[in-house]
């Protein structure tokens, strides 16, 4: 019986280490150059001009807390025949997140709240924007966020993320154009396989995908000091995307949540987004550094089947479908990099974003060989460090610096009309960025 027991003990860890050695396989390219590479990247590049004039931080001229912000998505206005009229850009920052980051520790002090901002490029003005009804006494840490667009001016609803002391949340807001810095409380939506969300990609105003980037968190007693690490550095595929829909209710009552599990055994899931069309789903695995291409199967529930990986040669962070042949995809050159700047043990960590542009009559849009030199315009090129996407897909640099122009990018957004990028920054004192392209361009 010993002696059985100890055969199948050695099969057992046989099988593990055969599995983990090919997990790690996998996550080469992401290890190679977001951990175990330091960068050669410049001071700062933009792709459409000067990153010394064409770029400026948003501010926050009153209070200073317009900073560390995670997340940014587009509020979209639309006229009653349907017609886009403006982009509004809504941010999620936490002044208090050197303090509390239940992804990357610490756990210190879950009190302060953190804010949601609305940048009106017209009239290139940032304003707070105010929680009515908020519950008293309920923490709110904003991470992902997302917002369903506005028709003929009526009101919109907005999830955001909220990683609260005892338990990670999503909280559902209504926002009105005629009101736009105030959103109105609606409900928190919890559910037994919110285990850590993080990004959230509508799929109709009461439905959407969301990300769990991690199975075991910093939460966990004892355990929660070391394990999520460990999850982290082998990245173990224990991250997951679900889909989840509510229920129609009066406003007064809370929604009835349907939840399934639609992409499971992904590494840190963490940004997701769907395309203009709601025909596929983007997906950021962190630490292998790659961005997952799903189809959308929509009946008789949405369900997805996995198409495309694309290599990226940093940890990747938030993805924005910004047009239906652009993803903008932000991320951290420099993985230790960042996690000395959070320790203060640096001054700035590097900033990456780029657009993975999509033909979408699904031919290639270059040969074979021109693939090969891909991103040919930026300091540092993609084409040094990973191999060409698969077509119909390229990849173009819109953004790269060592972290002292902008730290710690997490979100990209690219307005298709306008050319204007907006940056947001993790760990950013200035907590988001906008670079313009020239009026000639």
């Amino acid at each position: 019986m010993r002696a059985s027991s100890g055969a199948t003990m050695r099969t057992f860890f046989a099988i593990a280490v055969a599995l983990l050695s090919l997990q790690l396989w996998k996550a080469k390219y992401g290890l190679k150059n977001a951990i175990f590479t330091t960068p050669d990247l410049p001071e700062g590049y933009y792709h459409a001009g000067n990153y010394l004039t064409q770029c400026s931080t948003l501010k926050d001229e009153q209070n200073g807390l317009l900073k560390h912000c995670e997340d940014a998505t587009f509020w979209e206005m639309h006229d009653d025949a349907g017609k886009l009229t403006e982009r509004k850009v809504i941010l999620s920052c936490d002044a208090g997140r050197r303090e509390w980051n239940t992804v990357m520790g610490p756990l210190k002090n879950p009190e302060p709240h953190g804010s949601l901002w609305l940048y009106t490029p017209q009239t290139s003005k940032t304003v707070q924007i105010s929680l009515e009804e908020y519950p008293a006494g309920h923490d709110f840490h904003p991470l992902g966020i997302e917002v369903y667009p506005s028709y003929g001016g009526n009101a919109s609803y907005l999830y955001v993320v909220n990683h609260a002391r005892q338990k990670t949340v999503i909280e559902q807001f209504l926002v009105d154009p005629a009101k736009p810095t105030l959103a109105k409380y609606l409900q928190t939506l919890s559910h037994p396989l919110f285990i850590s969300p993080n990004s959230v990609a509508l799929t109709s105003p009461t439905s959407f995908f969301v990300t769990n980037d991690h199975l075991f968190t910093r939460r966990l007693p004892i355990l929660g000091s070391f394990v999520p690490l460990v999850e982290t550095l082998l990245t173990l595929p224990l991250g997951f995307v679900s889909h989840v829909s509510l229920d129609g209710r009066a406003e007064s009552e809370q929604s009835t949540i349907s939840h399934s599990v639609v992409a499971p055994f992904i590494s840190f899931s963490n940004g997701v987004a769907v395309s203009p069309q709601g025909s596929q789903l983007a997906v950021a695995s962190t630490t292998v550094g790659k961005v997952y291409i799903y189809n959308i199967t929509k009946s008789p529930s949405p369900s997805v089947t996995h198409v495309h990986t694309i290599q990226l040669p940093f940890s990747v962070d938030n993805l924005a479908w910004t047009s239906p042949s652009e993803i903008v995809v932000a991320g951290h050159p420099h993985f230790p990099s960042l996690l000395k700047f959070i320790a203060r043990k640096r001054e700035y960590a590097p900033s990456w974003v780029v657009a993975i542009q999509i033909n979408i009559d699904g031919s290639p849009k270059a040969t074979p060989n021109e693939t090969k030199t891909f991103d040919i315009h930026a300091p540092l090129s993609l084409n040094t460090k990973v191999p060409p996407p698969p077509a119909p897909y390229t990849i173009e640099t819109l953004f790269q610096s060592d972290g002292s122009v902008f730290s710690t990018s997490t979100t990209g957004l690219h307005d298709p009309l306008t050319g204007e990028l907006y940056i947001s920054g993790l760990y950013a004192e200035d907590g988001a960025m906008i670079c313009k392209p020239e009026v000639n361009q």
